[in-house]
């Protein structure tokens, strides 16, 4: 059966909530040597790329927001289409039916019963030509590879747990400081980029909120909040190199999904075309078609 899901956040105290994250990390990593593979191939039509990666989880992400899901599912769906990807090799052709099977298994994990759509909705919302009974196998074989366990400790974990243990130690004014929403959409971003895929989720998460910390040019509250993210870094054990590394990695990443050369998905991947029948099956929420998340300016 589908693993389930740890305490939720603020039941325990923040020692504890990240030790226990901390403990499952390794264990739902990307295979490393799977991503180099990945990483080297042709892209010549017969083989998975690091560019049809990216192409599939914009059009995850465009699909998240379509049907309103929350940035858990959307993180938790990059999670399990990278590990199967880095254990298994799969052909272009299948890719479409990989990612929506990956999606279905975040969403049944991650939303409300109520709330899941039916798999041939799914289908015919997103205009692939594979059947249930294609995804119902594909979904079977992606759990296999996976042994089973759906609920990683995503970026997006970590990053909630930092956000809410810097917000317990500010005092009422400095609160806003850093946005919880602009940052979960920055991290959105970094997850349309392969380059993010090798890195260990706390340290991606801390690497944002290090950026996003820089960029405030708030020296009051940023020195409080400095010291705070140097202790998360001393329990993380993560080396200064390393941060420093990655959150340059951050900034270029997201100065380039605010280029407008920047490729978005084709938007009219987002013109889905349904019958009568199924928009009659479908609630409201299904025709709120949003695009990509926009990342709010710094506050003044």
């Amino acid at each position: 059966m589908i693993d389930t899901a740890t305490a939720a956040p603020g039941a325990l105290p923040f020692a504890v909530q990240l030790k226990a994250l901390m403990d499952q990390e390794s264990r739902y990593q990307p295979k490393l040597g799977g991503l180099r593979h990945l990483e080297c191939a042709n892209d010549n039509g017969l083989r998975m790329t690091t560019k049809l990666r990216e192409l599939e989880v914009k059009d995850l992400l465009s699909l998240t927001r379509f049907f309103g899901f929350s940035s858990e599912t959307f993180s938790l769906a990059i999670s399990i289409l990278d590990r199967f990807l880095s254990v298994m090799k799969i052909q272009p052709k299948h890719l479409s039916c990989v990612g929506l099977c990956c999606f279905f298994i975040a969403v049944k994990s991650s939303e409300e019963e109520k709330n899941v759509p039916l798999a041939n909705n799914l289908i015919r919302i997103t205009q692939n030509r594979f059947t249930v009974s294609d995804m119902m196998r594909m979904e079977t074989i992606i759990m296999e590879k996976l042994h089973w366990k759906v609920k990683a400790p995503t970026a997006l974990r970590f990053l909630r747990l930092f956000h809410s243990h810097i917000q317990e130690q500010l005092d009422h004014e400095s609160e806003e400081i850093l946005s919880i929403e602009r940052l979960e959409a920055q991290l959105k971003a970094c997850h349309c980029s392969f380059i993010f895929t090798k890195m260990k989720p706390s340290l991606l998460a801390l690497a944002l909120l290090n950026f996003e910390l820089h960029e405030q040019h708030d020296p009051e509250h940023s020195d409080q909040i400095s010291k705070i993210l140097c202790a998360v870094q001393m329990q993380l054990n993560i080396k200064d190199g390393d941060l420093v590394c990655v959150r340059e990695l951050v900034g270029k990443c997201l100065a380039e999904y605010s280029n407008s050369k920047f490729t978005r998905p084709n938007r009219r991947r987002l013109r889905w075309t349904i019958s009568g029948r199924t928009a009659r099956q479908l609630k409201h929420s299904y025709y709120k078609i949003t695009h990509l998340p926009t990342i709010l300016e710094s506050a003044n």
